[in-house]
């Protein structure tokens, strides 16, 4: 035990016990959480707080806003206890329904992560209008023809300006001059009801099953028929006809043959598109062209071409000479089938 030597004057002496120091009161979960993110903040640290609920949010700011100060040796202690807990932990799991679908994608049956999503009426993790923004705008598109006005406003606000833009400019007249009117009316929309209708929306489009193939049905029938020969495509749309008129006719609009290309294709992306082919096949098409439209195709893509390249090739054309009509289609619809694979690998874009 300490103790302290008292005079009492002259000579005589005595000891007594020092007091002890007051025992600092034991620290909380919740204040210690509390330093340790005010100490991260302090540092510089960038930390996530805002996907935590918001009753958690609430209980962290009332936790710190009744904190004063710590010492030193406090703050050593509460630091050395959070390294202590997480060289601990062997192994976390993701918290909730939407994190185990995450750390089990491709291992469990899309179907059934889809089921899962619509079933559950969970909150949306991140931000929703981050995936809102992502979707393809035929997606938004249609989204914004079914629902009303004031939700599709609110969308297209919420959209970055470039990504609100691409989608007014594709509806029809009477649905952007509804929607732009609604814009003008958003002003007053309380936060909430904005961040329930991204909720809504993400979680809808979510929930959606996943589909087998990434293009609509007709796109892949005309993609189908874009490399097939003549007489086939043909004989397959007048069949078609017979049997849905509609059908055919909208197959026929997205057929993309040897003779669209002038008016697809950018000039500025030929030369990609030559480098792409084998230059026999593209010498091939070029001599074959005969036709008006494949003719038209020819001098389009000579004409794009730069000058030493567009040469060869009309040299290699001329002697070539005269060659059999399905030689000449042959490889016309190599060029439009590498065209395809470009397209899909995203190196080229059609203009339309």
């Amino acid at each position: 035990m300490a103790t302290e030597l008292v005079t009492r004057g002259g000579a005589d002496t005595e000891t007594r016990p020092l007091p002890r120091p007051a025992a600092r009161p034991a620290l909380s979960r919740r204040q210690k959480a509390a330093i340790v993110v005010r100490l991260l903040l302090a540092e510089g640290a960038t930390l996530p707080l805002g996907n935590l609920p918001e009753t958690l949010q609430a209980e962290l700011t009332t936790q710190i806003a009744g904190m004063s100060f710590i010492d030193r040796t406090t703050l050593r202690e509460v630091v050395e206890e959070f390294a202590s807990e997480l060289d601990a932990i062997g192994l976390s799991f993701p918290g909730g329904l939407e994190g185990a679908l995450r750390v089990l994608e491709g291992a469990i049956n899309p179907d059934l992560a889809a089921r899962l999503r619509a079933q559950s009426g969970q909150l949306w993790d991140d931000d929703p209008w981050d995936a809102i923004a992502a979707i393809q705008a035929s997606r938004l598109t249609a989204i914004l023809k079914r629902e009303s006005s004031e939700v599709g406003a609110v969308v297209l606000s919420k959209l970055p300006i470039a990504r609100a833009a691409e989608i007014l400019g594709s509806l029809p007249g009477p649905d952007a001059r509804r929607l732009t009117l609604a814009v003008s009316e958003t002003s007053d929309i309380a936060p909430p009801i904005v961040a329930r209708i991204g909720l809504a929306l993400a979680a809808e489009l979510r929930a959606e099953p996943p589909r087998a193939f990434a293009t609509a049905a007709v796109e892949r029938l005309g993609a189908i028929l874009d490399v097939s020969a003549g007489p086939t495509r043909e004989d397959v749309l007048t069949g078609l006809a017979e049997e849905d008129e509609d059908l055919a006719e909208r197959v026929r609009r997205a057929i993309f043959t040897f003779a669209d290309i002038p008016s697809r294709l950018e000039r500025r992306d030929v030369p990609a598109l030559a480098r792409a082919l084998d230059q026999a096949e593209l010498i091939r098409a070029v001599a074959g062209a005969r036709e008006p439209g494949p003719k038209a195709t020819a001098e389009f893509l000579l004409e794009s071409l730069p000058v030493r390249m567009a040469d060869t090739i009309r040299e290699g054309a001329a002697e070539t000479g005269e060659i059999a009509a399905a030689e000449a289609e042959a490889a016309q619809i190599a060029v439009v089938r590498t065209l395809r694979e470009m397209l899909d690998r995203g190196e080229l874009r059609l203009a339309g």
